[in-house]
Formats: C-alpha cells, structure tokens, sequence
C-alpha cells in the first residue's frame, strides 16, 4: 500500500518508530494542493490510521512551503479537475477523513489559504521559524470550505481572525506562537526533530486513552459549533456557484496577489 506514496509521488508516506509522516511534494509549486495530491491525502490518512504500526501521524511539505493553497491555475482551467466543493465536505469535517489518533503539523514554510486550513485540521502545529500564515479567500474570490471560519477563531479569537481573513495579510511564526495559532516555534532545521520527539511522548502513553481523550476534545469543542460548520459549508457552496473561476481571472487575481506579497515584504 505504500508503494504508491514513494518516489516521486506528489504525496509521501514514511513510517517510522510507530510515527507516520505525510509530506506534500509538490515544491516547484509551494505544494499548491492540486486535484491529484487533494486525492491523495485522503488516501493517506486513512493508510496510517489503519495501520497498526502506526500511533501518531505527522503531516508537513518539502521545502519551501507548508502549502500555497489550492492550485489556481488547475483551478482556473477549462478543463481542470480541482474542485473545492467535491472534497467530502457533507461526509466529514475539515479536509481530512475522520480518524482516531493524533495529527500533529509540522508547518515548515508558507501555509496559505487551503493551506493554513490544512494546517488549523491538524490537533496542533509546531512551526519553523519560517513558517507564515495568510488567509487569502477574500483576496482570491473563494470561500473556505474546511472549518476555517471555525477553527480559527477557536485558536486565536475571532477579532483576530476577522482580521487576517479580511486583510489576507501574512502572520509570521513569532506572532503566530504568541496568539496561540502554533504551540512553539523552532529553528528551521529543528522542525521534524522536535515535533518527532513530541510524538514519541504521545506514543510512550497508552493508545487507547490517547485516542479516548483526543474523540472527547473533539466532541467537546463541537458541541457549540455545529450549525457554525454546517454555515460554513453551505454559504462555500452556494459562492461557488455563483463564481466562476476563468483562466483570465485567475490570472488577474494571482497577479494582484503577487503584487501585493511584494508590496509589504518591501
């Protein structure tokens, strides 16, 4: 079964001392989540929870980035197959299937837009110094559809996160770690070390309260948030309708994007 996540694969799968680690490899692209890796993390998940070898799961990308978000030019093509309301949102929450052990991300540049919903799916972050975050929906023209509006403001408040969703300005790791988005910040080189060395704590624990406890924060932090995902669902939904996403337009947005980035690292 790990065979297809070897290689070249636009997804990696290790294993390794009870841990398991997801690498999106799209780095030509800043892992930009295509139609093929959106396929295939999934796939992942649901390896690594299945397999007994398994007890804590690491998810990050090959450097440069965490990932840049969806694919806009995939997205934007006539004939692309990416498709932000087909990822089994009426089936799951979030961007990952559901699953009993432990998720950590280990966020280790850019984590943008479907990327920093990736990132707030996880049961927490540890970033590397070089890790950013940005919202982008409001800048690109599309609606989160992976609990962003919810988890955000679980992490750092909703004033805040009204802030950086309508702004879609960067957050650096520094700030990220004070506001409580990631549990610590480390250098660069640090990153998989130090988060490998939190799973094995986890792993040294017993499995079966460690997924007990992790299913009751699940329904505990749920419990005042069920219509907020359902809100969040439908009105992605009902904008992607109404929105369509042409190579020109894309074009134009990706320019203006661009543009901007250059503007405030100036």
């Amino acid at each position: 079964m790990l065979e297809e996540f070897t290689g070249n694969s636009t997804v990696l799968v290790d294993v390794s001392d009870r841990i398991g680690t997801i690498t999106m490899n799209r780095p030509e692209a800043r892992n930009a989540l295509s139609s093929e890796l959106l396929a295939l993390l999934p796939r992942a998940i649901n390896l690594l929870e299945a397999d007994d070898n398994v007890d804590v799961m690491i998810l990050t990308g090959t450097d440069p980035a965490f990932s840049a978000g969806l694919d806009l030019r995939e997205l934007g093509s006539s004939d692309g197959g990416i498709n932000p309301g087909s990822s089994g949102r009426d089936r799951q929450r979030g961007a990952f299937p559901p699953h009993a052990k432990p998720l950590i991300g280990a966020v280790n540049g850019v984590a943008v837009t479907g990327g920093f919903e990736l990132a707030l799916c996880c049961d927490f972050l540890i970033a590397s110094e070089n890790a950013r975050f940005a919202d982008t929906h409001a800048r690109v023209g599309v609606m989160p559809g992976w609990g962003l509006t919810v988890l955000l403001p679980q992490a750092i408040g909703v004033r805040r996160s009204r802030q950086l969703s309508l702004t879609g300005n960067f957050l650096d790791a520094a700030t990220a770690a004070d506001w409580g988005l990631v549990n610590r910040v480390v250098p660069h080189d640090e990153l998989m070390p130090t988060t490998r060395s939190l799973a094995a704590d986890i792993i040294g624990n017993d499995q079966p309260g460690v997924r007990e406890v992790l299913g009751t924060y699940a329904l505990t932090s749920a419990t005042t948030v069920d219509e907020a995902w359902a809100i969040e669902s439908r009105r992605g939904l009902e904008w992607l309708k109404r929105t369509s996403f042409s190579p020109d337009r894309v074009a134009e947005r990706r320019a203006a994007i661009q543009s901007r980035g250059r503007t405030q690292t100036q």
